[in-house]
């Protein structure tokens, strides 16, 4: 006779609500395949990637992740753009975003892609120089990047 084993409760994140004073988070749904939460202390609703560089956009984690590496191991970000088909400032946009959750991302470049000390060392380097104050040589459109 097969026995099974019940699987254990998804960890649900925390809820981004910094008042919040009772935070209780449980799934509600779904919202164009992307799992939703609900806050029922403070009834604040949010997606998954709430908080983090991947919040509001459509490219997958994994596809993102590939052309950053590929900026890294290149170092520009016009032979980025011409291998992955993505354009120039989308690109320069997530180096924007991975800037600004360095932290994180670099527990995700160290474990999860396999890099060495060095190679994380190189990928800041190269983004510092590319997010450099008045300096940067990325292009964006009128508004962009916000202040």
């Amino acid at each position: 006779m097969r026995q099974t084993t019940p699987c254990p409760p998804c960890p649900c994140p925390p809820c981004p609500n910094p008042d919040c004073q009772q935070p209780h988070v449980v799934r509600n749904g779904h919202m164009s395949g992307h799992q939703r939460y609900r806050c029922l202390g403070c009834g604040a609703w949010f997606g998954e990637t709430e908080g983090t560089p991947l919040y509001r956009l459509r490219t997958p984690p994994e596809e993102i992740a590939r052309v950053l590496l590929l900026v890294m191991r290149r170092g520009s970000l016009r032979a980025a753009e011409e291998v992955t088909g993505h354009n120039y400032e989308t690109i320069g946009h997530w180096l924007h975003l991975a800037a600004r959750h360095a932290e994180a991302l670099t527990q995700v470049l160290v474990h999860d892609l396999q890099l060495s000390t060095l190679e994380v060392d190189e990928f800041w380097s190269f983004v510092r120089r590319r997010t450099a104050p008045g300096q940067s040589p990325i292009r964006w459109r009128t508004g962009w990047p916000p202040r």
